[in-house]
């Protein structure tokens, strides 16, 4: 019988020291990793609804107007004051175009 009370004490005692690790793993969720789940998703639907004449910047920092897509390799062809430059779809980060058209926040 006295076996049996200590056996139960020291079982709520593990699952209480258990409770703050838990509790990171939920803060790390809803502050870290979902909010990453979002603007991946906002992205990838960015990325698929380019058009050809939409003006972007790369996320290298190039700036240019979309001459072509291919759907096939998935690459994009954007034209430069130098000439046309050939990317994959993913190295879009923004549209110029709307962000111009946004009015300034105050």
């Amino acid at each position: 019988m006295i076996s049996t009370v200590i056996f139960l004490q020291e079982g709520a005692g593990s699952l209480m020291s258990m409770l703050p690790f838990l509790a990171i793993i939920v803060v790390f969720y809803f502050f870290m990793i979902r909010p990453q789940m979002n603007k991946q998703k906002k992205e990838k639907a960015f990325q698929a609804e380019i058009k050809v004449g939409t003006k972007v910047v790369t996320s290298s920092g190039i700036h240019g107007k979309i001459a072509t897509i291919n759907a096939a390799d998935n690459t994009i062809t954007i034209e430069t004051g130098a000439g046309k430059i050939k990317f994959e779809r993913s190295a879009i980060s923004m549209e110029l175009s709307k962000r111009f058209l946004e009015p300034a926040k105050k």
